[in-house]
């Protein structure tokens, strides 16, 4: 039957009012049991960490804390120290990710793992800022570019198929980037670089009593490496926590962003060897200006040393209008794209003992409403010619879920858990004057089991398996005629095992094999009027990752990552019979990334840092060559005059390597040439 998001808010509402029926629950399990601290100090790790990672609290109610499948952390003293152009780089440097960097003004790229491709026809990551859900409508991630490096305090993406807590674009996992929060300080930023690059950044924090303030402020521009790819960013944001008493906090954030940029559009295999760095003439008034804004309340509760409670409302607002021309032989399109958001989440966390085994319970639920517009125009130099889409459609997707976590031994962990996720939404074609309801997906249901031994103190041995869905984006999430029938889900199912080992601080590691396959896989069709979609098939994805951390001694830290991953089709479409064990298109099979940082001094810090991957095909059909491997390095050096002066020198591909991203336009290669070799001094104030 069709979806009625009534029993959906209904549920959410539940778990959103739930704490005081279950308040008594808590109070009197804790009385009759032990509490967390009190249970069983070998606690399950399965997580990596790229830097310093600062634990400040213990998690509350739907903490990454209570998921067993691979965790990696990024800290803040990497982000804040970073000269990047987008913060997607800085989650590049995390093991096993793919970075798609087309370079193309505010398209300029993003990031994905587990086997799946950043083209933007599958988004299979679930996007969140401060646990903000910010994906637009087709998954991408253009909400990223709000966060600038010096904002940020850590960043944790999670893998896989087993997390509980994220329906919509969860596919392969999650990643959440956190902000700054509380304290008193100011930190300012500011560099200047190679293509004539400058950014200021400034972070201030201020808590008095029990209200804390945080606020950040940035600016950056740049002529970009190539020709035609003037840029400016501008960004605003603010964050607000009242704590009444010990157990109740609440929260505010509010986030502005413009952008203006030119783009320099993609060149022939010739030109892009002649001379990378141009532009086509027919590219001159290419370029997109976009803003957004973002705004969510929080609220956090414990009950009890055994009960949290955690909520959340948004609302999310996208403006793009884009002029981009592909090849000299197509026309200029105007591409419009309104996008307004609003959401609710709100997770329940118990946690006691029963007949003296550590037991946890969480119940959860998120709802998001969409108001979307795209349109679409034939142009000749930003003069519309003829219009092409105009679609007005509203989608609603939301679940419920519930996790537990049951130690039954010492050395043992067991959590199951379940979500189910339901869809809604109308879909109004503004050209024809037709409409169409939602795919009639009903209930979308996803198991989900974790299981960790932890048999000696740093070491924990886990598997994990689930399932996770996706559904048609854009026009493609509604039976628009001639289709007749509806679109199923298509169901991703996956399991991991892991083992991770640490010593103290001085040695981590990991190692971890993975599989995930898919039924009815659907791609949206990315240059397509109507913007469908085209079915890929069943598919089946796997991989390994290799993770290690030392540190000898207190002035050298050594971290490398390696993973090797394969995606292929498993069963093609009726129509695609030939496809049968073809590798899916810009999947490389390797990819690795690594760094060395040396403080032989006090004051003066060395680092060193690379990525790299193998190259790929183009297009599922494997019949136009692999392309797209790279190898880049990074240094940098940092002197801390004193206490709170900071000077810093960058080099960015330092061997001034050839890389590019690649595409195929259906009859040639098209070719986005990354940056070269280029040079970026900074200076850093700490008050």
């Amino acid at each position: 039957m069709k979806t009625s998001m009534l029993a959906l808010a209904a549920a959410t509402f539940f778990v959103t009012h739930a704490p005081s029926v279950l308040a008594e629950e808590g109070a009197t399990a804790n009385d009759a049991s032990s509490s967390e601290e009190q249970a069983n100090p070998m606690k399950p790790d399965t997580s990596f960490s790229v830097g310093e990672i600062v634990v400040t609290a213990r998690g509350m109610a739907g903490s990454t804390d209570n998921v067993l499948t691979s965790v990696d952390r990024l800290g803040g003293d990497v982000a804040q120290d970073a000269d990047v152009d987008n913060v997607y780089e800085l989650i590049g440097q995390m093991p096993g990710i793919l970075v798609t960097d087309f370079n193309q003004g505010t398209t300029n790229g993003k990031f994905s793992m587990r086997g799946f491709n950043g083209e933007g026809n599958i988004n299979a990551v679930k996007l969140l800022i401060d646990g903000i859900p910010s994906n637009n409508n087709s998954g991408n991630m253009p909400y990223i570019d709000m966060v600038f490096p010096l904002n940020i305090a850590g960043i944790e993406v999670v893998r896989g198929t087993s997390d509980p807590r994220y329906g919509l674009h969860a596919i392969a996992g999650s990643a959440n980037i956190l902000t700054r929060s509380g304290g008193t300080f100011l930190d300012g930023r500011a560099s200047v670089g190679s293509y004539d690059t400058y950014e200021g950044q400034l972070v201030a924090g201020l808590e008095r009593g029990n209200l804390t303030q945080n606020y950040q402020i940035a600016y950056r521009s740049s002529d970009g490496y190539r020709d035609h790819a003037d840029t400016e960013r501008f960004s605003l944001s603010g964050k607000w926590g009242l704590t009444l008493g010990e157990d109740v906090k609440l929260g505010a954030i509010a986030r502005y962003y413009d952008a203006d940029a030119e783009e320099p559009g993609y060149l022939t295999f010739a030109d892009s060897r002649a001379n990378p760095r141009m532009t086509n003439a027919y590219n001159v008034s290419d370029g997109d200006t976009r803003a957004m804004q973002q705004y969510a309340v929080t609220a956090d509760v414990s009950f009890s040393s055994d009960l949290d409670w955690s909520s959340m409302t948004y609302y999310n607002r996208l403006r793009d209008d884009r002029y981009v021309k592909y090849s000299v032989g197509a026309s200029q399109q105007r591409r419009l794209t309104e996008e307004d958001h609003y959401g609710l989440s709100s997770a329940l966390h118990w946690h006691s003992a029963i007949s003296g085994v550590p037991f946890m319970f969480e119940a959860g639920g998120n709802i998001k409403w969409q108001d979307n517009r795209s349109a679409r125009w034939l142009a000749v130099e930003r003069v519309p010619t003829s219009q092409t889409r105009d679609q007005q459609f509203d989608l609603s997707v939301g679940g419920v879920y519930v996790q537990a976590n049951i130690e039954p031994a010492d050395w043992l962990r067991i959590t199951p858990a379940y979500r189910i996720d339901w869809v809604g939404g109308n879909f109004s074609n503004l050209l024809n004057n037709t409409t169409a309801p939602i795919n009639d997906y009903g209930s979308i249901d996803q198991p989900k089991l974790s299981v960790a031994v932890f048999p000696a103190d740093g070491v924990t041995l886990y598997g994990n398996w689930g399932k996770t869905f996706q559904i048609g984006l854009g026009s493609g999430a509604y039976l628009i005629p001639p289709r007749q029938v509806d679109l199923a889900p298509s169901i991703n199912e996956g399991w991991e095992l892991g083992a991770k080992y640490q010593l103290r601080d001085t040695v981590e590691g990991r190692v971890a094999y993975w599989q995930q396959s898919a039924t009815g896989e659907i791609a949206r069709k990315l240059n397509d009027p109507l913007g469908d979609f085209e079915t890929v098939g069943g598919t089946d994805r796997e991989g390994i990752d290799v993770q290690l951390r030392v540190k000898p001694t207190a002035e050298l830290s050594v971290w490398g990552a390696l993973s090797w991953q394969k995606a292929v089709i498993a069963v093609p479409t009726p129509a695609t019979p030939q496809l049968a064990g073809n590798e899916l298109s810009h999947t490389p099979r390797w990819l690795w990334s690594g760094g060395i940082e040396y403080a032989p001094v006090e004051p003066l810090t060395l680092s060193l840092t690379g990525r790299g991957q193998s190259s790929y095909y183009l297009t599922t059909a494997n019949a136009e060559g692999k392309w797209g491997d790279l190898a880049v390095f990074d240094a940098s050096v940092a002197y801390r005059l004193n206490e709170t002066l900071e000077l810093g020198l960058a080099v960015k591909n330092l061997a001034g390597s050839y890389y590019e991203y690649v595409w195929w336009d259906g009859a040639q290669t098209l070719h986005s040439p990354a940056n070269g070799r280029n040079v970026t001094a900074s200076a850093r104030l700490r008050l």
